[in-house]
């Protein structure tokens, strides 16, 4: 079969496209044929190995899968050869075949295409149980979303609305705000042309967020910390910014407020069945038409380095997605 192969960690035009060999699922995994993959900020940092693991060499690229299953292992019953899934794997997506573990493989809806499916775990996945198991969000209270415009950013503004609470999207463009206003948020924030700060003290009446939303980090996080309300929480999802920040501890104790890590592919795979439950609760919202992922773009399996070269760029908005059959 053919995958995007990183044999050293470097730069996207590092990676190859080439033939391996053919895979075998084991006990409590399934083989499935993949039709689509998402692309996350994650890949672009885990196939630099810069990422918090990093994979032994060579590896293959890809989380967010979605396609029809082909063979199963022993153990696994709630799904069976022909039928269309969607799941989380730490990598192997980008190619044409990937074994899934049983607990992150799930049917996929018959009303979702795959490039859909594709871009949903991990968007969705992550900034819903950090909304809710991470962050407590309740109805009423003031969210805060850097890098709104992004896959999870985007997904925790649509959630934030649908959870009550009034959404502040941050982004660093006129073009992705408006996108992040499309999606529900009540105000909005440029924090290249103005002061994070201030800009949250000015929109809050002084009061302070509840919740940040935080994957990006770097010179962000403390003006955004600064701009905290007493006893929010401090949700530490990434850093596409390049840098992990170092923050003066001095802010949470004079806030009174908490910083939370949130890493939903641990999560995932240690508690399978709350991530279950999430997982069919994002789904019905699916279904009733209140979640609407934001496809930016489709690319070829070949050209999966230009996707992620496009990630880096910060040119996406939304989810970009690896159609393997595409052309």
């Amino acid at each position: 079969m053919k995958a995007i192969v990183c044999e050293q960690f470097g730069p996207p035009s590092n990676l190859k496209y080439r033939e391996i060999g053919n895979l075998e699922p084991k006990e409590n995994e399934v083989l499935v044929t993949v039709e689509a993959c998402g692309v996350n900020f994650p890949d672009t940092l885990i196939i630099q190995g810069l990422y918090q693991f990093k994979p032994e060499l060579p590896f293959i690229p890809g989380s967010d899968v979605a396609g029809v299953v082909k063979e199963v292992g022993a153990g696994v019953t709630h799904v069976r050869p022909g039928d269309a899934v969607f799941g989380f794997v730490l990598n192997g997506g980008f190619a044409e075949e990937v074994v899934v573990p049983a607990t992150a493989c799930f049917p996929k809806p018959d009303q979702m295409d795959f490039s859909i499916a594709a871009s949903f775990m991990m968007a969705y996945g992550t900034s819903y149980h950090a909304l809710k198991d991470r962050g407590n969000l309740k109805e009423g209270e003031t969210l805060l979303v850097l890098g709104a415009s992004g896959g999870v950013g985007l997904a925790a503004v649509e959630l934030g609305k649908l959870m009550g609470a009034k959404v502040i999207a941050a982004a660093s463009s006129p073009e992705k705000l408006k996108l992040c206003e499309q999606y529900g948020a009540d105000e909005v924030i440029d924090y290249v042309n103005e002061n994070l700060k201030e800009r949250i003290k000015t929109l809050t009446n002084g009061c302070g967020v509840d919740v940040i939303y935080d994957p990006v980090g770097g010179n962000y996080t403390e003006s955004a910390l600064r701009g905290m309300a007493w006893g929010g929480k401090y949700l530490v999802v990434g850093f596409a910014a390049g840098e992990i920040p170092k923050i003066p501890l001095n802010l949470p104790l004079l806030k009174g407020c908490a910083i939370v890590g949130v890493f939903w592919g641990n999560f995932a795979m240690k508690m399978p069945k709350e991530n279950m439950q999430n997982t069919k609760e994002l789904m019905q919202w699916y279904a009733e038409g209140k979640l609407k992922p934001h496809i930016y773009g489709v690319y070829p399996l070949k050209e999966a380095p230009r996707a992620l070269e496009e990630m880096m760029q910060r040119k996406v908005m939304g989810k970009v997605i690896i159609g393997i059959k595409a052309k």
